[in-house]
C-alpha cells in the first residue's frame, strides 16, 4: 500500500471515529530520521497533550493509524512517543521531496483524538547508482575541441541534500566533465579537451563517479568507453535549411514535389551521398512522400487529402559512403493546395411537420445546416429555395438556417411542399448539392359544410308508403378527418302549422330523408323545410339547404255530384 492510499484510508477511518466520538482540533508535529533503531523516543505525548503520563494508562491511550505496520508506539509509562518498526523513507515516499505519516492518538472513557503528524527526515542511506554499466560514444577523431557529449544521469532514492550533487571523470588527457545544476538535480557532459587520433589510441576508457551531498557522502561509477571513429571530417550539407513547397490535393501519384541538393566536400566515397527520409515530423509524412536515394527526389507516394491534413512536416537525411558516414538534415515543408473536391453537404437538424395551414409568417418550420469540407473559398457557401413555395430560408449564423413559413397555407389548396434547397460553394467551378425537406401541412376547421345547391325540389306521389326514402341530401367538407365528418339534422320550423319532425326524418349519417305518414294531395299539396349539415371540428361548422317537397295528385277519389 502506497501513501496515497494509505492517507486515503486514514481519512475514511477518521470520518467513522469523528461519528463516535469527540475529536479534539490539536495537531501535535514531530520530526524523525528515517531508518532509527526501535524504541527510539519522537516526542513527549503526555507533555504535548498536556496530559498526565497516569491518566494515558488508565484510559488506555493507544496510537492509531491506517497503515500495514505499526511504525509507532506510545510508552504509558513515560508518556513518550517511541519508533516500533523500521521506517525506510524510500520506500513511504518514493520520489516525494516530503515525507510524514499521520496517526492518531486514543484515549478512552471518554474517547478523544488527537492527530499526530510525523515527519520523516532523510538519511544518506542510498548511493548514486547508474542504469549502465558502460556507456559507449563514438566520436570521429576530426571531432572538435569543445565539442560536448551528453553524459547518462545518476540516479539516488534520497532526496535534498543527499542526493546527486556532483560528478568526477577520471584523470586523463582528452576529456574532462562539466557539471550543471538545475531543477532535476545535477546533470553532466562530456566535453572534448583534447583532439584524438585514433591511430595513437583507437579506445579511451574513462570512470565517471556521481557523488552525493551527504555527509558522509557516497557515491557509485560506470564505465565510459570513448570508440574513435577514423574521420570523415565533412558532414553533408544541404542547400536550405528549409524547404517550403506547394502541391495540390489532387496531384496523381509519382509527382514531383521537390528535388533536394546536398554536398559533402570530401572525396571518393566521403561525398557519394545518399538521401532518405526520417521517421520524425508529421506522423504520416512518409507514408504520403518517398524520396530517391540516388537523385534526391521528393514524390508522392499516396494519395493526398487537404481535409485530412493540409500540411507535411518532412524531415530529410544526406548521408555520405564513408567508413563512418556522417549526416546533414534538413526539413521540407509540404503545402497541400485545396482543390475543390468536395461538394457542399446539407443536413436537417430539426423538422416540425406538419404545420398548421394557420401558421403566421415567421413560423420556424426547420432548422438546416450546410458544411463544406473544403478550405478556402472552396469552403464558403451559399443558400437557397428552388421554386416558389410559400417558405424562406433565415440565416442564423454562419451556415446554420432557419426555414421559415413565408406565405399563407391552405391545406385544401396544397396539403403538402417538397421543399428543394441548393447550396453551392466559391470554388472554381463550384459545386454544389439539394436536399429536399417535405413538409405536410395539418388542417385546421377553416371550411363550412357546402351542398351543391341551396334550393332543392322534391315529388312524392300520394299514398306511398310510409317509411320510404324520399331523397338524399350530400354536403361536400373541404376540410380534412373530423373536420370534414358530417352529421345532418332538420331544422323544425313548423311550416303550415304542424312539426316538420312529424312528417319526414332524416337519417344522421348517410342524409337519407325518409317520410314519416302518407301524403294526401288533397290535404297537403306541398311544404318546406331545411336540412343542416354540421361538422365534427372544433368550433363546429355548418350550413343549411332548403327542401322543397311537392305532392303528386293520385286518382284516388271518385267524382260527387254536389246539389244545385
Amino acid at each position: 500500500m502506497n501513501l496515497q492510499q494509505h492517507r486515503e484510508t486514514e481519512w475514511m477511518l477518521c470520518a467513522i471515529l469523528l461519528c463516535l466520538c469527540d475529536w479534539s482540533a490539536a495537531q501535535i508535529s514531530y520530526s524523525v530520521s528515517e531508518e532509527v533503531d526501535k524504541g527510539t523516543v519522537v516526542g513527549n505525548l503526555a507533555k504535548d497533550l498536556n496530559i498526565h503520563s497516569q491518566q494515558l494508562e488508565e484510559r488506555g491511550f493507544q496510537i492509531v493509524s491506517a497503515y500495514s505496520k505499526k511504525y509507532f508506539e506510545a510508552n504509558l509509562r513515560t508518556g513518550a512517543l517511541v519508533v516500533n518498526e523500521r521506517i525506510d523513507r524510500e520506500e513511504l515516499c518514493p520520489n516525494l521531496p516530503k515525507c510524514s505519516l499521520n496517526i492518531e492518538g486514543l484515549l478512552s472513557n471518554p474517547i478523544n483524538i488527537y492527530r499526530i503528524e510525523v515527519s520523516i527526515l532523510d538519511i544518506n542511506d542510498n548511493a548514486p547508482s547508474f542504469l549502465e554499466q558502460i556507456h559507449v560514444f563514438n566520436i570521429s577523431e576530426s571531432s572538435s575541441t569543445g565539442e560536448r557529449y551528453p553524459l547518462p544521469v545518476a540516479q539516488d532514492a534520497d532526496t535534498g541534500s543527499n542526493s546527486v550533487k556532483s560528478y568526477k571523470l577520471s584523470p586523463n588527457e582528452h576529456f574532462s566533465v562539466d557539471v550543471s545544476s538545475g531543477e532535476d538535480g545535477a546533470s553532466a557532459e562530456l566535453v572534448l579537451q583534447k583532439a584524438l587520433d585514433r591511430e595513437k589510441q583507437p579506445t579511451v576508457k574513462l570512470t565517471l563517479t556521481a557523488v552525493d551531498g551527504g555527509k558522509p557522502s557516497r557515491s557509485g561509477t560506470m564505465q565510459i568507453l570513448v570508440n574513435v571513429i577514423d574521420s570523415n571530417d565533412n558532414t553533408p550539407t544541404f542547400s536550405k535549411p528549409l524547404y517550403k513547397v506547394r502541391v495540390k490535393e489532387n496531384s496523381p501519384i509519382g509527382t514531383t514535389v521537390l528535388k533536394l541538393n546536398a554536398t559533402d566536400l570530401d572525396d571518393g566515397p566521403h561525398s557519394d551521398i545518399r538521401y532518405s527520409l526520417m521517421k520524425r515530423g508529421s506522423v504520416n509524412a512518409p507514408e504520403k512522400f518517398i524520396v530517391s536515394p540516388e537523385s534526391g527526389e521528393i514524390t508522392v507516394k499516396a494519395n493526398l487529402d487537404y481535409e485530412e491534413s493540409n500540411a507535411y512536416e518532412l524531415r530529410v537525411q544526406a548521408t555520405d559512403q564513408g567508413m563512418s558516414p556522417r549526416s546533414g538534415y534538413s526539413k521540407v515543408l509540404v503545402e497541400v493546395v485545396d482543390v475543390n473536391d468536395n461538394a457542399p453537404e446539407i443536413s436537417v437538424t430539426s423538422l416540425m411537420s406538419p404545420v398548421k395551414e394557420s401558421a403566421e409568417i415567421g413560423t420556424v418550420v426547420a432548422l438546416v445546416t450546410v458544411t463544406d469540407k473544403d478550405g478556402g473559398q472552396n469552403g464558403l457557401t451559399a443558400c437557397k429555395i428552388k421554386d416558389s413555395v410559400p417558405f424562406t430560408l433565415t440565416s442564423n449564423y454562419k451556415n446554420y438556417y432557419s426555414l421559415t413559413v413565408d406565405g399563407l397555407l391552405d391545406r385544401e389548396i396544397v396539403s403538402q411542399y417538397n421543399v428543394t434547397i441548393t447550396a453551392v460553394d466559391e470554388g472554381s467551378p463550384p459545386l454544389s448539392s439539394t436536399a429536399v425537406i417535405t413538409v405536410h401541412i395539418s388542417d385546421i376547421n377553416d371550411n363550412a359544410p357546402r351542398f351543391p345547391e341551396a334550393n332543392i325540389s322534391i315529388y312524392v306521389r300520394e299514398n306511398s308508403k310510409v317509411g320510404e326514402i324520399i331523397t338524399r341530401t350530400t354536403a361536400h367538407d373541404a376540410d380534412a378527418n373530423e373536420n370534414a365528418e358530417l352529421t345532418y339534422s332538420l331544422i323544425d320550423n313548423y311550416p303550415k302549422g304542424f312539426p316538420i319532425s312529424s312528417v319526414v326524418n332524416i337519417n344522421s349519417e348517410t342524409g337519407d330523408i325518409v317520410s314519416l305518414q302518407s301524403f294526401n294531395y288533397e290535404e297537403l299539396k306541398t311544404f318546406q323545410f331545411k336540412v343542416q349539415a354540421t361538422d365534427s371540428g372544433v368550433p363546429p361548422l355548418s350550413s343549411n339547404v332548403t327542401v322543397n317537397l311537392f305532392i303528386l295528385d293520385e286518382n284516388d277519389n271518385n267524382p260527387t255530384i254536389l246539389a244545385p
